[in-house]
């Protein structure tokens, strides 16, 4: 792969963990760490020998140093990274999230506490996007980014265009939080980006209506089960692919939920006019946060390296069902070797 590899832009945020399952309302210690999903997605590629990037701002502060050299000690180059002065953002805050994690019947919940953070506040009119992207390869970006601000919602597309001109690859998960913003602004901002994507994942949140430009028609993808069948899904990438010809690629993971603690994971993958379905895992959770973005972690990987259709939609897979046995936000997995053991049910113990 020529130029300087991969890219990803995003908040990263402080993450605040009460031990033992515990509620936080009884909490009396956290356990720390650092994630969010572009951050996520960057750490588990580098962690894999991708040489990739993060892109971001965070205050000029022992929090917004310690979010960076959390990415550095995961090999992800922070080069871009801004560190902002109270001038430039003045609320001067990394943004946080509690995580408390659920177990058998109860779910894990998180709560936000982002507002005003210094990406957020950070004015990027006038930022040189062309000098930002000119050297890579792939880019991607999530729908997190521009729910955060205005600013954030006008450069995120500005990027996008950016990219497409120089040519870079392009993916993009919608990745919806109910907590920023609407439903239908969502759906609203992200098929504005649908036409400068090459890799999408997810089929949410975007307008696909029935009659393209009546949204009275209703969407396509209403009603579709939370399980879809692979004629359903087929038929969905299918119509994306038909009105957004520059789609390569879609892919989307299917989750069954047995309860807090135990899940199954498969996937379908649109690829080159075909609808390629995972094996099925089941398996227990010990942290689930990050399952999606070790899930487009492994996809990308697998696209990089050249892999089988099929065999990329199975490293996808098993990337996200083994990021679900580790503390933490990201796949930190520094051998792919041991995702293929896991995609192929080898499970002896490796000496």
């Amino acid at each position: 792969m020529g130029g300087q590899g991969f890219i990803t832009m995003g908040e990263i945020l402080l993450r605040l963990t009460p031990p033992d399952y515990e509620k936080i309302r009884v909490a009396t210690s956290f356990q720390t760490s650092y994630g969010g999903s572009e951050a996520n997605i960057a750490m588990a590629l580098a962690n894999l020998g991708v040489n990739s990037t993060f892109f971001s701002v965070v205050p000029d502060n022992s929090l917004g140093k310690s979010a960076v050299r959390w990415l550095r000690s995961n090999d992800v180059h922070c080069s871009p990274v801004i560190l902002s002065t109270h001038e430039q953002t003045p609320t001067h805050r990394l943004g946080t999230y509690y995580l408390e994690t659920g177990f058998g019947i109860r779910a894990s919940k998180v709560t936000y506490d982002r507002k005003h953070s210094a990406v957020a506040e950070y004015d990027f009119s006038g930022y040189d996007i062309e000098g930002l992207l000119k050297d890579y390869d792939w880019l991607h970006v999530s729908g997190i980014t521009p729910a955060l601000s205005g600013q954030l919602s006008k450069f995120t597309l500005k990027v996008l265009k950016t990219a497409k001109k120089l040519g870079l690859t392009v993916s993009f998960d919608g990745n919806y939080r109910s907590a920023l913003w609407s439903w239908e602004e969502a759906r609203d901002y992200c098929t504005k980006c649908l036409p400068y994507v090459d890799v999408l994942f997810g089929i949410e949140p975007y307008h696909l209506y029935r009659e393209e430009k009546d949204p009275d028609s209703g969407d396509l993808k209403d009603g579709l089960p939370m399980q879809p069948s692979p004629y359903e899904q087929e038929m969905v990438f299918r119509e994306f692919v038909r009105r957004y010809p520059n789609l390569r690629v879609i892919a989307r993971h299917v989750r069954y939920v047995w309860s807090g603690s135990e899940n199954s994971l498969k996937a379908y993958m649109w690829y080159d006019g075909k609808n390629y379905e995972s094996r099925t895992f089941r398996f227990s959770i010990l942290d689930r946060v990050g399952g999606g973005d070790a899930f487009a972690s492994g996809l990308i990987y697998g696209m990089l390296n050249g892999y089988e259709p099929q065999e990329t939609v199975d490293f996808a897979v098993a990337s996200s069902v083994l990021k679900h046995t580790m503390h933490g936000d990201a796949n930190i997995t520094d051998d792919a070797e041991t995702i293929r053991k896991l995609m192929d049910m080898n499970l002896d113990i490796k000496r």
